[in-house]
């Protein structure tokens, strides 16, 4: 067993048009690392996995039960879970999630 991952050996997966991710499960989490083109937008959504939202690059508009951010890179946003929440690419734009539990939904 190897400890050691190469992001850009993961096969991607487009899950909303422009959002692309490339993912990595542990035993209890998911982390996604997405590269979204800006003008992209995530409907309004929920789901039962707690979310943990990171910008790395670029700027993101997030709404999480009604109330609106524009994130930059640095900037961390915390969805419970079954909350609702949407996203528009104000720019290009590279995110890293971390879900609990699992997204089984997001296996490749």
């Amino acid at each position: 067993m190897s400890y050691f991952i190469t992001l850009e050996e993961k096969k991607s997966k487009e899950t909303f048009p422009g959002f692309t991710g490339r993912f990595e499960h542990t035993e209890n989490m998911t982390l996604a690392f997405w590269d979204i083109t800006a003008g992209s937008s995530a409907p309004e959504h929920s789901h039962s996995h707690q979310q943990v939202v990171t910008v790395r690059e670029g700027k993101i508009e997030l709404i999480v039960n009604g109330e609106k951010k524009v994130m930059d890179a640095g900037c961390i946003a915390v969805i419970p879970s079954n909350v609702k929440h949407s996203a528009y690419a104000v720019t290009d734009c590279k995110l890293l999630d971390v879900f609990y539990p699992v997204r089984e939904d997001y296996r490749i």
